[in-house]
């Protein structure tokens, strides 16, 4: 017995980090298509007529069908049929749902009888955006799944072992993703004649890429529950998976903990990705006008700062510990930089607070996910723990769908006086097609940081309640 425990696949350092890499391949090409089209907001209302209210509502469209309960199926399928199946699964919605998004901003789509229908209906919402969200739902299901996913496939590798470091590197290689959205895709649309056409169609492909890595994970996977059970640590193939019922998640919804860790993930988040739909442009207007690649080459380096650090916190985490502790600072510098944007920025034109801050937020970044994830395990029994992060995705989801729109309802409002935003919208409306609108951001940047408030203030009760309830967050993983 204790020959075949040995021999176990994860215990190969080179096995477990090729799998760790594989399934990363997948969530960094998914990270990549999420943002693909934030660095060219101005691009894409210019060329296809997307207000920031439409720009807002396809972003809302990404999470929508999440929030109307396909997360909690995604849990229940995870839970029931195993990381592979739900794997591919996953993988193959993105790509789907990427596709489908490629027509709705392809040229040839425009002048179709399908586009002039969806034109037709909900007029304030574009033909070309109505196809994009359908799109953008369907790849957003797979999306959310994906994360779950991978999440539960490398509590799985690497139980006992550097599970924190694990997940840190995970989300340092998806955080590249973003980063390396934001410098190509301004670079892929072009400088004369830009299109958004090409960085969507780029991506759709890495997609397609990010499926086959997936496929080759799942022999390797399959393999390793093959020595589970011959080892006596599963009983059948599907391991410990097939044991779930639905009446477990129970266990879940009775939870405090995990409710309070769901809470905090919603906020937290809603400071987070919503604002990277919109943090290209806020540069753009704090910034004096600069062009969208030079925000984009600023903003770039948000998702850097996190990437960088995010490995060695996880490693900290592994062998110190003070998971709670992080999650209160987190919160802290997501406040302040939000602040920064909202109040400094747009005083100083400072391009060297802009890098920054920027750098200060991706830190911020850095401290929360590496904190909250390995820490979800800790709480949740293993045989109901896709579940558990399917429910906290699905909590997440709310804010992550509504906030977006509620930012760009905010921004279009609260400019509705601005002079200097009629002026550019009459020029563009008159043919000059490379005119620049100066939205002021100043309010939609408070609501960011009010996100942050409440976000710090659970943190704060988290870690009086691990304290109460000795959940072990503050302890090391490994022992």
């Amino acid at each position: 017995m204790t020959e075949k425990i040995q021999q176990l696949l994860n215990d190969s350092k080179a096995a477990r980090w090729t799998a760790l890499i594989l399934i990363a391949l997948m969530m960094f090409f998914g990270y990549m298509f999420v943002d693909v089209m934030s660095p060219l907001q101005s691009l894409v209302e210019v060329e296809r007529g997307w207000t920031p209210d439409v720009f807002g509502t396809y972003a809302l469209s990404e999470y929508i069908l999440n929030v109307c309960g396909f997360l909690i199926i995604a849990g229940i399928i995870l839970d029931k049929m195993g990381v592979r199946f739900t794997g591919v699964l996953s993988a193959s919605m993105m790509f789907i749902g990427a596709s489908i998004k490629f027509i709705g901003v392809s040229d040839w789509f425009q002048t179709t009888a399908l586009c002039n229908w969806l034109n037709t209906w909900w007029v304030t919402l574009p033909g070309s955006a109505k196809l994009s969200c359908l799109g953008f739902m369907i790849f957003g299901c797979g999306c959310e799944m994906a994360g779950t996913t991978v999440s539960k496939a490398i509590a799985k590798w690497f139980k006992g072992k550097e599970m924190a470091l694990a997940m840190g590197i995970e989300m340092a290689i998806a955080r590249v993703g973003v980063f390396a959205i934001f410098s190509i895709s301004p670079l892929i649309a072009g400088k004369i004649n830009p299109t958004i056409v090409r960085p969507v169609g780029f991506c759709t492909v890495l997609l397609l890429i990010g499926l086959i890595c997936f496929i080759v994970f799942t022999f390797m996977d399959k393999k390793f529950d093959k020595q589970l059970v011959e080892a006596g640590l599963a009983t059948e193939e599907k391991n410990s998976e097939e044991e779930f019922k639905v009446s477990d998640l129970g266990k879940i919804f009775s939870s405090l903990s995990f409710w309070v860790v769901a809470l905090l993930c919603v906020l937290y988040y809603s400071a987070i990705f919503p604002f990277q739909r919109y943090g290209a442009n806020m540069l753009q207007c704090n910034l004096n006008g600069i062009s969208a690649s030079a925000a984009s080459n600023i903003f770039r380096w948000f998702p850097i700062g996190a990437a960088a650090i995010t490995p060695f916190l996880g490693s900290f985490l592994d062998h110190k510990g003070k998971g709670a502790t992080m999650l209160i600072w987190g919160a802290i510098l997501l406040i302040v930089c939000h602040l920064v944007f909202a109040f400094v920025l747009p005083a100083t034109h400072s391009e060297l607070i802009a890098y920054s801050t920027i750098v200060i937020l991706g830190i911020s970044f850095s401290l929360v996910p590496a904190a909250l994830w390995p820490s979800v395990p800790k709480i949740i029994d293993e045989k109901i723990l896709g579940s558990a992060y399917c429910l906290i995705f699905w909590v997440q989801n709310i804010g992550l769908a509504f906030v977006p729109k509620l930012i760009g309802n905010v921004l279009v409002s609260s400019n509705a006086n601005n002079e200097a935003v009629i002026a550019a919208k009459a020029a563009i409306e008159a043919g000059a097609k490379d005119t620049f609108i100066p939205y002021n951001y100043t309010t939609p940047l408070i609501i960011f940081a009010c996100f942050g408030v409440a976000a710090l203030f659970i943190a704060i009760y988290l870690k009086a309640l691990d304290k109460k309830k000795h959940l072990g967050l503050e302890e090391p993983n490994i022992k």
